[in-house]
Order: structure tokens, then sequence, then C-alpha cells
């Protein structure tokens, strides 16, 4: 084959396939549209159609009396597609941007020329520029009544609580995706969240979607409502009055917690410094921490709850038998030295709880042998959950007997050597309210679906029996007797209301050794004859004091004083069905000053007179309290100045002690200072004890523990009962 046929032949080949590819298209495209058609729009129908959630609402959460604590909010968010063309085939123009510019410059906080400037400046092929978020639905329909049609308008939904952080640690909050992530929100997050519905949309090549007619749908199954057990006007009074001891006393935070003690219903619980779940992500993580059921910490003396009633229910003390403790007011025990917070002297065993006794009281449980001691203590609920229903919760460290050491016992006696949370401590007091009965502590009370059906009803719910009902109420009077004058909880009390309750004062473990930090608490409740509500107070670090019955009580005090004003039956209770006469009796002003004494008794028109030209007050003829009759004068006695001992009589290096009871701490102070000693004083107020007594030689530069009694000056008194 020549070369010229050779390339003729090739030249053919390649234009025989040139004709046979557009034959091959026609034959592709009958095939196609005439014999395939139908199946393959079938096909390609299919793979368009795809299917979007229908998101289902979340159940909104109630108070106790259907106040709503948490709902759905809706949220709508503002875009502009500038290309969009009206009827006329004109896009949107500058009067209509102005005119949506200076709506939403009302509606939020940005000027118009904020969003003039963002349209100018997006891209020239934008079709979706975002204006604004998170606005309400009067703000949407603002921008619908001006009809542009580039406006897109989209709806979301966000968590919405009523009344900001109130609650906020019970309620807990939702993430992004309304996902309950603490609180009740996250413990009944499936009944909370619903069921989302399905709906079928046609997506187009640029993905796209696109309704169409006739597309099924499956509509969404809304969460269902829960309405819980707290009461909102006690939750604010508790938040309210928590958040006030916490700033007066300094405290790196406060926990407060409010029980129906025959039910084990949750009226109030609270943290300070607290969040608002609205914006859970603008404060501190630890603030969102639920201290009353994570933390777990060393009671102190509220845990002597456990001591008594073991004591008492085992016969192992009586109540008229004297507790003698040492004048140091300490004792050493396997070798460590035990503490009581003022030496106390000897006392019954009321006295013991009332004063709280950290010796006496370790002298009581060790007759106790351990195994029963820990039953008691489990019994009253330490040691496990509570089973509340919050997550997050810890149960706490009760070691079982054969992990304690020789001093475990004495120890735990007074509220060492175990953790527990706030909940727990509540818990117990609340089975001792309830006559011996511990009740399971819960916070909803019910749940209802959408259309108002209950799906559960929670019950009260009966754990155990602590104790004997008559155990119970042997015990009682003694911790009433905690909330008077002579007790250490002195500061709960309230005119005409019963209370029972406990102090506590707890060392806090830094780097493995206590330190001079505490954790007060007070924990009662009242009225002790029928009680309605045991609440807990607890601050962690206070830096005014460490004593529960200083900083804990008072806090203690105006929350129930309060929840007093809301209860009918607690305010008849209180109100006296006979107002006594009042009589004028003679104050106390020993230890005052001459001035200072002059001007109260002229105040209240009480004659007088003083032997003595100045200094303070160190006798007078009619003892304190006393009525005063027929215009009875009243004789002070004036210390002049204060006059050392005869330095003969004192060793080189030594002072002795002066009686300083009847001064005033500042006085008492001033004086201990000239003498070169130190002051360890203990309240406030006028002081009432000291120790070494007057007369007693200390080394220079040691301290004279004084303690003040912390009560106002009263004059004018009812008339004593018989």
């Amino acid at each position: 084959m020549t070369e010229k046929t050779a390339i003729l032949s090739r030249m053919f080949l390649v234009f025989g396939l040139l004709l046979l590819i557009p034959c091959v298209l026609a034959f592709q495209l009958v095939r196609i549209n005439y014999f395939e058609g139908e199946e393959l729009r079938l096909l390609w129908s299919k793979q368009a159609i795809d299917s979007i959630p229908i998101p289902a609402q979340r159940g909104n959460i109630y108070d106790a009396n259907g106040t709503l604590l948490a709902t759905n909010a809706a949220n709508y968010l503002i875009a502009l597609d500038p290309k969009v063309k009206d009827a006329h085939g004109k896009s949107v123009s500058n009067e209509q941007i102005n005119e949506l510019s200076s709506v939403l410059a009302k509606e939020t906080n940005n000027s118009a020329s904020y969003f003039r400037k963002r349209i100018s400046e997006a891209p020239s092929n934008s079709q979706y520029i975002v204006l604004a978020k998170n606005l309400s639905p009067i703000s949407r329909d603002a921008i619908r009544e001006l009809d542009i049609k580039g406006v897109i308008i989209e709806e979301s939904f966000s968590r919405k609580y009523t009344f900001g952080s109130l609650a906020a640690h019970s309620l807990g909050f939702v993430n992004h995706n309304m996902d309950g992530k603490t609180g009740l929100e996250a413990y009944y997050d499936e009944d909370l969240k619903g069921e989302n519905g399905v709906q079928q949309v046609r997506r187009d090549p640029r993905n796209q979607i696109s309704a169409y007619i006739g597309a099924p749908k499956k509509l969404p199954e809304n969460g269902r409502s829960i309405h819980t057990t707290i009461d909102s006007y006690i939750q604010a009074i508790l938040e309210d009055e928590l958040k006030k001891g916490v700033d007066k006393h300094l405290a790196e935070y406060g926990t407060g917690i409010i029980i129906d003690p025959k039910t084990g219903a949750i009226k109030a619980l609270a943290n300070y410094p607290t969040y608002d779940p609205n914006y859970p992500g603008s404060d501190e993580n630890e603030n969102r921490r639920n201290f009353a059921i994570s933390d777990m910490v060393e009671p102190g003396s509220t845990f002597k709850l456990v001591t008594a009633i073991a004591a008492v229910e085992q016969n192992k003390v009586d109540f008229e038998e004297i507790f003698e403790t040492p004048e140091s007011g300490e004792v050493v025990i396997h070798g460590l030295t035990l503490r009581d917070h003022d030496p106390l002297g000897n006392m019954t065993f009321q006295e013991v709880i009332q004063k709280s006794s950290n010796v006496a009281t370790a002298e009581i449980a060790m007759r106790l042998k351990p195994q029963v001691f820990y039953q008691y203590a489990r019994n009253l609920g330490f040691g496990s959950e509570t089973n509340i229903d919050l997550s997050g919760e810890v149960a706490g460290i009760l070691n079982k007997p054969y992990d304690w050491s020789m001093v475990s016992l004495p120890w735990m006696s007074h509220g060492y050597e175990i953790l527990a949370t706030p909940l727990q401590v509540a818990q117990a007091y609340a089975a001792f309210a309830n006559e011996g009965l511990l009740m399971r502590p819960y916070l909803v009370d019910r749940i209802e679906d959408q259309n108002g059906n209950i799906v559960l009803d929670n019950k009260p719910v009966e754990i155990r029996r602590v104790a004997r009902k008559k155990t119970l109420q042997k015990i009682l009077p003694i911790f009433e007797s905690v909330v008077t004058d002579s007790g250490t909880g002195e500061w709960a009390q309230i005119d005409g209301l019963r209370i029972a309750g406990k102090t506590g004062t707890a060392k806090k473990v830094y780097k493995g050794r206590y330190s001079n930090k505490y954790l007060a608490s007070f924990v009662g409740f009242f009225p002790a004859e029928d009680p309605k509500y045991v609440c807990l107070i607890m601050l962690n670090e206070p830096k005014t004091s460490g004593y529960g019955g200083f900083t804990a009580g008072p806090i203690f005090r105006e929350t129930a004083k309060r929840i007093a004003g809301l209860d009918g039956d607690i305010q008849r209770s209180m109100s006296p069905k006979e107002q006594p006469e009042l009589i004028t009796k003679a104050p106390s002003l020993i230890g005052i000053s001459k001035e200072r004494s002059e001007e109260l008794l002229k105040k209240f028109n009480l004659s007088f007179k003083t032997e003595g030209k100045s200094g303070y007050v160190i006798a007078q003829n009619i003892e304190p309290g006393t009525p005063i009759l027929n215009d009875e004068e009243i004789t002070l006695t004036l210390s002049e100045t204060y006059l050392p001992v005869d330095s003969s009589k004192v060793k080189e290096g030594f002072a002795e002690v002066p009686e300083l009871r009847g001064m005033s701490m500042r006085q008492a102070t001033k004086i201990l200072s000239e003498l070169g000693l130190k002051a360890a004083s203990y309240r406030s107020g006028t002081i009432e004890r000291q120790f070494p007594k007057a007369g007693d030689m200390m080394r220079l530069g040691t301290a004279v523990t004084i303690r003040g009694k912390a009560k106002p000056l009263e004059l004018v008194t009812k008339k004593e009962s018989d």
C-alpha cells in the first residue's frame, strides 16, 4: 500500500468516527425522551426529594403556683437579597434600603448608617446579607410592614427564663441546640424536648430547598411541661437574703435550701454568686455549679444531731448528768487536742448541745459503739445520694467503721472526718422535724403533655424511719434552746416564733492541713411545734467571723421572718393573745462610759446619780433587769481611770488579768494592750465571759479569751411570765 493510500484510509476512518458521534447522540436523545424518559424522570424526582426536621417546641417549666419560669421565645433573623426584583422588574432601591436601615436602627442598638454600610460593602454578587439577629416579633412586624421584596425573615426559637437568675441552679440551662445541660433541663431533657416532625422538600442542583404542593409531613410532638415544687416568692426571699449575707460577711459563696419536711418538696434552693441561664456563658463557670448538691464539706457542729439522737435512743446519756470540761477548754484524745470554742465549764446534756461543746460531745459519742454511731449517720442519709431529681449530685463520704482511726469517733461526733452535701444536712434535719421519717427531696410535682394530661405525678417518698418518735420529742427542746440567748444560735431568734436548730462552724482543709478558713452554717426548722419549713444556710469562708451563729444565723432569721409574713397560719401563731403590761427595768450599764450611760438614762427618763468624775461604769446599785418602781434612782459607780495592780505583786514578764466582764470589746482590748496582753475575742457586744478569770497571772504577749453577749441594750421589756 502506497503512502497516499494509507493517508486516505486514515482520513476516511476519522471522518467516519466524526459522523458516528452525532448518530450516537441522536440515538441517545430518542432513547431518553421516548423509550426510558419516564423512568429517568422518576429517578431524578426521587433523588431531588429530601426530608428536613420540623423542630418540636420544648416544654415549659412552672413553679408551684403556676408561674411560668422557663419557656420558648421566637427570635427572628433579618437578611437582604438585593438581587430580588419586584413585579415591575426592579431591584431593591436605595430608598427602600434607607427605610429598612431606619427601622432596624429603632429596633436594635445600631445606627442606620451601620446597616447601610453593611449592604453597600457586601460583595456585588451577594444574595444573602445578614443584617440583624435575635429580633422580637414586634420588630419582625415592623419590618414586614415595609413590604420590601428582598427582605428575608427567618424564625428560630431560644430558651427564655422569665425571671432571669431566679432559681437558676434548679432550672439549669440549655445549649444552642436546645439540649438540657444542667439542672431540671438536663434531668428531664427527654420529657421537655419532645419529638421533631418531618417535612418533605425538593432540592435543586444548587442544593437550595423548596417546598412543593402535596409534600407529606409529620407534625412534631411538643415537649411536656414540668410543674415544680419551687415557690417563686420563697425562692426570691432566699436569694435576696443569701446575697445580702454573702456580701456582708465577705464570703466566697453561700448556699441556701428550704424544704417541706413532711413531703421532701424543695421550696427554694439557691447559691450565690449565681448566673443568668438566659446567658449562661457570660458568667464564671464556678457560678454555674450547684454547691447544694455538688459540694462535699465537713458539716461541723450541725452533725451533732446524729450524736444526740444516737446517745438518747441508746440510753447513753442522762439529761440530769453534769459533763465536766477542763478550765482550758481543751482535752487530749489519743495524742490529738480537741478544743471548745470557749472554755465552757460544767454543763448538762442540754447545755452541751446549746453551747455546742465539742469536748463533751466527743465524750458522749465515745460511749457508743462505732457500728451503732455509723448506722445512725447512715439512717439520717449521710454517705449516700438523696436521689433528688437534679443532675450532678454527689454522695458524700462516710467511711465504714473498719476504716476509722482511734480518733475518728470523737471527731465525727462534731462533724469532722465526714463529707456531706448541704442537701444531706438539710434532709437530716427535715427527718428530725418530720418526727423521724426521712423523705426523698424532690423538685418536680407533676409532668403534663401538650394536651394537659398528667403523665407523671410525683408523690412524697418515705425512705426510712431514722429514730423513734419518742426520742426526737425528748431532744426537740434541746435544739430549741440553741436558738435562745444562752445558745450559739441566738442570732437566729424571732420573737413569737418557736425555732429549733443548730449552728455549725467547721475549719476547712487547705493543702492537707486544717486552716483558719471556716465553713459557717445554721440549719433549723419552724414553727417548732408543727414544722412547715426546714431552712439551711451555709457560707464558705466568711471573713467577718467563722461562727455559724453569727454569720449564717441572721440570714436564717431574716429569711424565716419574711417567709412567716407570707404564711397566714404562722402569722396567727406568732400574734400574742394578750398584750402584757410594759414595765421599765434597769439596764445593764457596767463597762459603758459615763457619757453614754447618762445619755441612755436621760433618753428613758430614769433618775440617776454618779459616784466618781469619769471613766467607765464598774457598778450599779440596781441589778440589770430589776423593775424600777416609784421613780427609784440608779447610782452608777465610775472607775475614774483604769489603775493597774500593785507591781510588787506581779512577777517580771507577767501581768495580772483584770476584770473585763461588763466592758465593751474595744475597752477590754485597749486595757489588755496597755498591760502587754492580747485579746482573743469572740462575737461582739458587752463581754459576758473571760478566760482566765480576773486576778490570774499571765505571761506577757499571751491572749486572754473574751466572749461578747452580742445583745442590744433593752430598757423596756415585757412583763416576765411566771
